[in-house]
């Protein structure tokens, strides 16, 4: 069963129940269409420089593609609505204390943070930490 969204941010930040992926990605960037890049992909984001995706670093190592910035996904649980405010800037800000960096690619149901590789269980935690932060504040607040 498919949850409805989620849109109040005190709600989304104590639902968002983060989950690392054991899979690394890579973003890769190309001029021209790749056709045999799209299939495999992720993500893709056409961009005015050319063609973003994010690949898994298997499939870029098979495509013969730059590692360059290796990172692992965090997805965010919580089915958060599309008109949602204030999770990406929650999350990203707690990500940011830690010094770590990340992207975040918004999908229908759920968010994903893209952080670098060596970070991911520091941020992972952070995010676990944000979580029971808004819990215990007594969400919605």
């Amino acid at each position: 069963m498919i949850l409805p969204p989620v849109r109040d941010r005190d709600l989304m930040i104590a639902g968002m129940a983060p989950v690392l992926d054991s899979e690394t990605y890579v973003f890769c960037t190309f001029e021209g269409a790749r056709r045999d890049v799209v299939p495999m992909a992720l993500a893709v984001f056409r961009e005015q420089e050319g063609l973003s995706a994010v690949l898994t670093r298997a499939d870029a190592c098979r495509l013969s593609l730059p590692l360059d910035a290796p990172m692992r996904r965090i997805t965010l649980s919580v089915h958060s609505a599309l008109a949602g405010v204030g999770l990406t800037a929650a999350v990203s800000s707690a990500l940011a204390s830690e010094g770590i960096a990340c992207n975040v690619i918004a999908a229908y149901h759920h968010d994903h943070v893209f952080v670098p590789e060596a970070d991911a269980v520091r941020a992972l935690e952070a995010l676990e930490r944000l979580q029971a932060a808004a819990q215990s504040a007594g969400s919605p607040a």
